[in-house]
């Protein structure tokens, strides 16, 4: 169904270019959209929906019958007499008709596209209805989410369908309060940096329309339409394990997630008792400041001593000491893979408790 607002917004147009008065109308004759008052036709547009014409002259104004798929939707109504008005009338009747089956298509498309990403339909169903729709079950995608600090917002809705919506290839929807979700159509050449490239403009666009906190998230390529609903849940989880391990980042594909997407799925208890055994009562992330820049600068610089000393501006034994204090306190020496390991690994656990704990109180 067409709303009121784009109905009163066509008939306005087609008024300034035809310069003929125009008024739609429901079959119980209430007024929808008009451009002026044309006096008393609501009883003869009832009578003339209950009668067989497609169209009629009555007391000097034009009527019209507008249907949706055989059924009757609206009546038109155009003022004045004359070959013109009646051939406007028949335009804009044509016009509004069209409207509703675009509208409709549109409709019926984002239900498909909404239960598609929600895993709703089963494989037949998929197919079937991609035909009817007109939509490439066969050509590569991606799904991408787009999240703003206010939260889903009607106009990051628009302005993403501005920005990606026009090519008639892209989908653009919201399933939730918070996200507004892109299925974006790839060229077959597309690479991971492209896609980037697109979701790095549509950042830049949005923050020039004054939205601010963006932060995009995007699943894998698939190359089947069925595969939507696995891309859109990649895209959410790299969004969630992106505000945990990538909090600084505002732009984070499933793919990068590495140890992040498996640390994420563990549950809570199991985290604390993997804390419990490797470090007894203490905590990894308890060490003070210096410390804890240490640790991070050795792993940055792939446990590379000399490296991570030059970076620091202190002296390579100086790091040698620290690191034999680390050892002492926590009984892992970091210049171990297996045991650097196990404390990267630790310190995400703990990073992971953390964010999870915001979220029970």
């Amino acid at each position: 169904m067409i709303s009121n607002q784009i109905l009163q917004n066509t008939i306005d147009g087609l008024k300034g270019i035809s310069r003929v008065e125009l008024c739609v109308m429901d079959t119980d004759g209430k007024e929808i959209a008009s451009t002026m008052d044309m006096g008393n036709c609501s009883g003869a547009a009832v009578e003339f929906a209950a009668s067989p014409a497609d169209s009629q002259e009555i007391q000097g104004y034009q009527y019209f019958k507008i249907f949706d798929e055989q059924q009757l939707e609206y009546v038109l109504v155009a003022g004045g007499v004359g070959e013109d008005v009646y051939m406007i009338g028949k335009m804009v009747a044509f016009q509004i008709q069209n409207l509703l089956v675009a509208y409709k298509e549109r409709f019926d498309k984002d239900n498909f596209f909404k239960n598609l990403l929600l895993d709703n339909l089963l494989l037949v169903d998929i197919y079937s209805r991609s035909k009817k729709l007109h939509i490439q079950t066969d050509v590569p995608r991606v799904v991408l989410i787009v999240e703003s600090a206010a939260g889903k917002d009607s106009n990051v809705l628009e302005l993403s369908r501005a920005c990606f919506g026009n090519n008639g290839k892209d989908f653009i929807t919201a399933v939730d309060e918070k996200d507004v979700i892109i299925v974006k159509e790839l060229p077959e050449a597309e690479t991971v940096k492209e896609i980037e490239k697109s979701a790095r403009s549509l950042i830049t666009y949005l923050q020039k329309e004054g939205i601010q906190g963006m932060r995009i998230s995007y699943g894998t390529v698939i190359r089947e339409i069925k595969e939507v609903s696995r891309s859109y849940k990649e895209a959410k989880m790299a969004l969630d394990v992106g505000k945990i391990f990538f909090d600084d980042r505002d732009l984070i594909a499933y793919s990068e997630l590495g140890i992040g997407r498996l640390i994420y799925q563990l549950p809570i208890p199991l985290c604390k008792m993997f804390i419990r055994e490797i470090f007894g009562g203490k905590s990894p992330d308890e060490f003070d400041e210096e410390t804890l820049a240490t640790i991070y600068k050795f792993f940055e610089n792939s446990l590379n001593v000399s490296e991570t000393s030059r970076q620091l501006f202190i002296h390579r034994n100086t790091l040698v000491y620290r690191l034999d204090k680390l050892q002492k306190s926590t009984g892992l020496d970091l210049r171990v893979f297996e045991d650097a390991i196990t404390f990267k690994i630790a310190l995400m656990v703990v990073k992971y408790m953390k964010y999870m704990e915001t979220f029970e109180y």
